[in-house]
Formats: structure tokens, sequence, C-alpha cells
């Protein structure tokens, strides 16, 4: 795990480096001041005094840049606000939408292919500041749509043009379901609303507090979904308080309450076997976008030595602000922190830059691989790791006969590898654990029992 002492040491020399004057009139000032005398000494201490402002101005600065971009969480980022939050909720605000068509009909639009254009070619520098605007077309990559339109009591129809995506709104594409804003008169005119669809997709969690108290999950209902919209409306929608992930009827217009009360009974009533979605390969444009590959991971002896070990970690909240890195956006966030010994969970609250690969894949996972300090208390998300673990990239173990086992995607599994391999200080810097060399070979056996349990336990769920 990085230092925040030999980090802001680093930023120190570098911000110094351009600062060099303050360094140079602090040396040529002292040397004045103590040669010179009396009147004499003006000009000397002048230079001492400018160059002690401007060193001074250097280390905070550093300091300041340090603090802001530091990845490490600790102790302090601590947050009691999440404390309601189940496991496994999401709670994402993405940037404010710009009504693509005024008076527009609510559609689903299922993705049938998409190709990645381009990204980045307008970036001047590693972090990007927009200022005021949340939602600007600059950090968005482009991406090639094929979508099947179902207008609401229209014929079905398909089209194919180049989209800039929200960051917080890829994982819809992958989801394969996206809202579309059809035009009263011309049937095949539309736009995407691209916050509407990251909750269409099951990104974000919804939830519907019944006027009788009674909670109901919309997560993954399309049907419930928009209708939910088509009965509020943009107007309707203003008067109803959104606590995080659920809408709260008891606080909403009593006209729109009752009718949306039908959906409460509907979502109890159980759940509907899921439309068919095209092959996601087809919507799979991950590895085009940049971002961290993913591996096993190395170790750092020192810091696996002293007690620094992996866990589990989750996000509760996401939401956007005016920064952005090149790969992905900088987020406020809330995560959740299982310790490995079972003790309670650990809500911190930090801002971070999230990779636009794990963004992709948000309707999927939540889950993190999070790095634990020596000392306990300061903590880092791992996304090489974290990046293999949900399947952004392909994990693959070799036993030590030369079978071959897929294990990409499966959080639970690989996770519990990766910490063996740390806690016996092996490192695996790519995407496959070849059990026959000679390194992993001390935990082959451990290894493979976490391997066969997960096969295991998919074979009883019918899983391959």
């Amino acid at each position: 795990m990085q230092s925040f002492a030999r980090t802001f040491v680093g930023n120190l020399a570098l911000f110094t480096l351009f600062g060099v004057a303050g360094p140079i009139l602090l040396v040529f000032g002292a040397l004045g001041v103590a040669d010179a005398s009396g009147a004499d000494r003006g000009v000397p201490l002048a230079f001492l005094l400018a160059g002690l402002g401007s060193t001074l101005a250097t280390s905070v600065a550093a300091f300041l840049f340090t603090r802001k971009h530091f990845r490490v969480i600790t102790e302090r980022d601590r947050v009691s606000t999440a404390a309601h939050w189940d496991d496994d909720t999401l709670a994402m605000w993405t940037p404010h939408a710009r009504i693509p068509i005024q008076a527009g009909r609510l559609a689903v639009a299922e993705v049938r292919e998409a190709t990645f254009v381009s990204y980045g070619e307008d970036w001047e520098a590693t972090y990007q500041d927009y200022g005021s605007d949340l939602d600007p077309d600059e950090p968005k990559p482009r991406i090639r749509l094929r979508l099947r339109v179902h207008p609401d009591g229209g014929e079905p129809f398909e089209s194919t043009h180049t989209w800039r995506v929200p960051s917080l709104c890829l994982a819809a594409v992958t989801a394969g379901r996206l809202v579309a804003v059809v035009h009263p008169d011309v049937a095949e005119e539309f736009g995407i609303d691209w916050p509407r669809s990251a909750l269409l997709s099951g990104v974000r969690t919804c939830r519907l507090r019944g006027l009788d108290g009674r909670h109901v999950v919309l997560t993954g209902r399309p049907d419930l979904l928009l209708e939910l919209w088509r009965i509020t409306g943009t107007g309707a929608a203003g008067r109803i308080a959104m606590d995080g992930d659920t809408i709260d009827l008891r606080r909403a217009d009593p006209a729109v309450a009752t009718r949306l009360q039908g959906l409460v009974e509907r979502a109890a009533g159980g759940w509907p076997t899921p439309e068919p979605v095209p092959d996601g390969r087809a919507r799979w444009v991950v590895d085009r976008l940049p971002a961290e590959k993913g591996a096993f991971g190395g170790v750092d002896r020192r810091w696996a030595r002293h007690g620094g070990h992996l866990v589990r970690g989750r996000f509760l909240e996401l939401r956007g602000t005016t920064t952005f890195q090149y790969v992905g956006p900088v987020l406020e966030t809330v995560l959740r922190v299982f310790p490995a010994d079972g003790a309670r969970p650990i809500d911190l609250g930090r801002k971070l830059t999230v990779p636009l690969t794990y963004l992709a894949l948000l309707h999927r996972t939540r889950q993190l691989v999070v790095r634990v300090g020596p000392d306990g208390r300061s903590y880092e998300i791992d996304w090489e790791r974290t990046a293999l673990a949900t399947g952004v990239s392909p994990a693959l173990v070799i036993g030590p006969d030369g079978r071959r086992f897929d294990l990409t995607g499966r959080f639970d599994a690989l996770l519990a590898i990766m910490r063996l391999l740390v806690a016996n200080r092996v490192s695996v810097p790519g995407t496959v654990l070849d059990l026959r060399d000679r390194r992993p070979s001390a935990v082959a056996a451990q290894v493979m029992e976490v391997v066969r349990a997960d096969h295991d336990r998919h074979a009883q769920r019918g899983f391959p």
C-alpha cells in the first residue's frame, strides 16, 4: 500500500522543481544577510523573505495536491449516513439529463450491437475540471449503437447511430436496455434518456414504499419502471421525494400516489420470467475503454509481512462531480468495507476516480477488492485485482495437472485465491495463475480446494 508521506515527498520534489526560484532566493538571501551588516541587509533580507514565502507556498500546494489525489482511504473518512443502507443497495446520482425531445413518449430500446468508436481525443491533461457543467461531452466515450426501439402502441424499428455515453451510464449499454424518448409525431425520431437508462438497466436500485408502508423492489423490472415514469411524468416527479433509492408514496401527490400503489401490488405479486436480450458479447466495449488491466496482483512483501491483507468492499453510493480523469470520472463515493474477521462493516466516504471499465459492468457487480494497511485503519481500492475479480478481465487458473479452470467474474473464489497469494507473498502480475510454476506451487493445494468448492457451488445452482 502506498505511503502518504512518500507520495507527499514525491509531489513536494516535483512542486519544488517547478518553483525552484523560491529555494534559490532563500539561499541567496540567507548568504546575503550573513555577509552584510546594518543598512546593507535590506535587499538580502527581502530575498530571504521572498524565498521563504515561495518555499512555504510550494510545500502547502504539494500537501493539498497530495491530499486531494491520494488514493488511500483512512479512518478519517468514516461516515454514518449510509448505516441504513442494505448491502445490496446502490444509490447513484448521474449528471442532469438534457431532455432529448420535449413531450416525447418513453419506450424501451434494446441494444442489439455496440461498437466502440473513440475516447479521449479532446483531452489535454490527466485531470479535467468543467466548472458548473455537470454533463460535458468531452469525457464521454463515443459508441456506435444498433438499437431496436419499441414505441408504445407502435411497430418496433431499428436505428444505428453514434452516441456519446455518460460514464455513469455505460452499464446500460452493456446490460442491453435503454430508455428512448420518441417524438410524438415522427415515429423514428428519438433520443436517449441516459439517467433513466441506468435505472432501467438495474445499475441503480429502486424501491417503492407503498401507502401502507410496505417496501417493494423495482430493480430489474423494466415494465414497472417504464410505467412508473409514464404515470409520474415530468411535473409530478418533482413532487415525489426520493430518499436515496426509495420513492415514498406517502410523501407524494395523493392522486399520483394512488395510481402508483398499483405498481406496489404488481411488484409484490412476484417476478415474471425476464425477457431475453441479445448476446452480451455484441455489447462488450469494455476491452477498448481506458483503465488498468486485471491481474491476480503483485505483493509488496513489507506490506504483507506486517499484516497487510485483502478484504471485500462494495459501493453504496456514487455521485457525479465536475472533475474527470482520463481513465474515468472522479466521483463522490460511499463504500462499505467488510473486515476479514467478520466484524461489523465500515462505511467510508471519499472522492475517488472510478475506471470506465468498472462502470461498464456496474449492472452486475458493485463489489471491490480492498487492500488494508498493516495498521488495519487504512484502505485502498485495488483496481487491478478488482478488474479481475469482477469480470472486467478474464481469469484463468491452470491446475498442477494442466487442467484449465475459467473463473471469470467469480468474485468470491478469486478473492479467496488472491488472499492465499498475499498470505504466501506470491506475486502473479497477469490474468493467468499457473500452478505448475515454482512460485505458486506452495499454495497449489489450497487454490485447488477453492476452485473445486466454487465449481461444486455453481453446479448446485445449475451453472456450468
